[in-house]
């Protein structure tokens, strides 16, 4: 088993050279899913985690765009639309000086997965740009939107391919780019989510991605019988899906002490309850300044420039910055402050030496594919209200949420329960690989 797996590594590694953060997602699913797929004589000899692996069709494009400066700005624009099997492409657009198409497909087809798993229609697919809209005015950020969305519009539709936002990408860019691509096809459609509740968005769709994760961890420790109530919780990042899952948390009775930005962490020991998460949401959503400020308001706060907050003893971490924040010495120093529960709410922020650690002591561990879904199932809905011409209740689209994470977490049982331990990564994979190849082989060699 272990040569089929590396043969098959080597053959994508070989096709996909200099890829380091695609190829890390490709392994890690290979792991598991080729010896369900050997197994399986349905699967064998299809060479389906093959097709998989390579995009049906990758977009790049230059974005040329003027700043408040009148200098000509140039950008590189992507869109890798990765697997349409069980439904039009469907994942986020990141405005980020480290995009690259390494980035990008490694996030196009771990959308694969996720999509797969809410049991929505929807297949994988992911873009953006290497441009930074930090610092920038919201002029120049229109500019750029615009001349972003005047290539991509010749690629996207909302029976083809329905971006959302992502990192760099809120309300205020979505807004921007929803707004060119009307005016470029004259025509009111779903083309994006993530849209603002008064002109298509739907209600949930912000604190989405958040609650999933806190959903999935509660599904988590239920199963153990236990629960989030009186916990100490861990969140890395100070973004839309760390704000909240802050806040989940919170409604649910964990004590939240830390969140993290690019510069470093905040350690509030008394814990961070509604009123201080509304000023870190001001902080970051309207001031758009460091987390640091939050020491400025409540003083008995740490600040640890340049730091992740993996030191500090807690109950459950929940990273929700970026890929490979989470390293094997930070998993190792969780495992020795008795941390019991990992739910990944970032595009797979553990690396696999401390994935490979939590399991083998036995930690709950959730993959992002698995406990981060939750935002692209919102997104899934918001589909199905612009297809109605419809909007449901923020109570409807909260309980719809509640069970397609439970959903989630029963398929992961499926696939991934032993006698003593779930292995949530292997029950993710292969989960929602099984949906997708069954859906490909039906359809024939495209």
């Amino acid at each position: 088993m272990k040569k089929i797996i590396e043969k098959f590594i080597s053959q994508v590694e070989s096709r996909n050279k200099n890829e380091p953060e695609f190829l890390q997602a490709v392994t890690e699913v290979a792991e598991t899913v080729i010896p369900y797929i050997v197994k399986n004589d349905i699967y064998y000899g299809q060479n389906i985690l093959l097709r998989m692996v390579e995009p049906e069709r990758v977009i790049s494009f230059r974005v040329a765009w003027i700043d408040d400066y009148e200098q000509i700005q140039v950008n590189r624009g992507y869109r890798v639309e990765m697997n349409s099997a069980i439904g039009p492409y469907k994942g986020g657009l990141r405005f980020h000086p480290s995009v690259n198409l390494s980035i990008l497909k490694f996030l196009a087809f771990e959308q694969i997965f996720k999509n797969s798993l809410t049991t929505l229609p929807m297949g994988g697919g992911k873009g953006g740009s290497d441009f930074n809209p930090r610092g920038r005015t919201d002029t120049e950020v229109m500019r750029f939107c615009q001349s972003f969305m005047t290539e991509l519009f010749r690629h996207i539709g909302p029976n083809r391919d329905i971006p959302a936002g992502d990192i760099g990408v809120g309300s205020r860019e979505i807004g921007y780019l929803f707004g060119q691509y009307k005016r470029l096809k004259n025509e009111f459609t779903g083309v994006l989510t993530g849209k603002g509740v008064t002109w298509g968005g739907s209600l949930i769709r912000p604190e989405a991605t958040g609650y999933g994760v806190v959903y999935f961890a509660e599904k988590m420790l239920e199963f153990q019988n236990k629960s989030i109530k009186g916990k100490k919780i861990v969140i890395s990042g100070s973004g839309n899906v760390a704000q909240y899952a802050a806040e989940k948390v919170i409604q649910l009775g964990g004590t939240v002490i830390s969140l993290s930005d690019s510069s470093g962490f905040i350690f509030d020991p008394e814990g961070i309850n509604t009123e201080k998460l509304n000023y870190i949401m001001e902080i970051k959503n309207v001031k758009r300044k460091r987390i640091s400020e939050y020491k400025l308001k409540f003083p008995k706060t740490e600040f640890y420039q340049n730091k992740s907050p993996w030191g500090i003893k807690c109950d459950i971490a929940l990273p929700c910055a970026t890929q490979n924040e989470l390293t094997h010495l930070d998993a190792k120093k969780l495992i020795d402050n008795k941390c019991i529960c990992v739910c990944e709410g970032a595009n797979m922020p553990s690396t696999p030496e401390a994935i490979n650690l939590f399991h083998k002591n036995k930690i709950l561990f959730a993959p992002g594919k698995a406990s981060n879904a939750g935002g692209v199932a919102v997104s899934g809905l918001e589909m199905a209200q612009n297809s109605l011409r419809y909007n449901w209740s923020r109570k409807e689209v909260d309980e719809k949420l509640k069970n397609i994470m439970n959903d989630i977490h029963e398929s992961c049982l499926i696939y991934g329960k032993s006698e003593n331990y779930v292995n949530y990564v292997k029950g993710a994979n292969i989960a929602g690989f099984v949906k997708v190849a069954d859906a490909m082989l039906a359809q024939g060699v495209v």
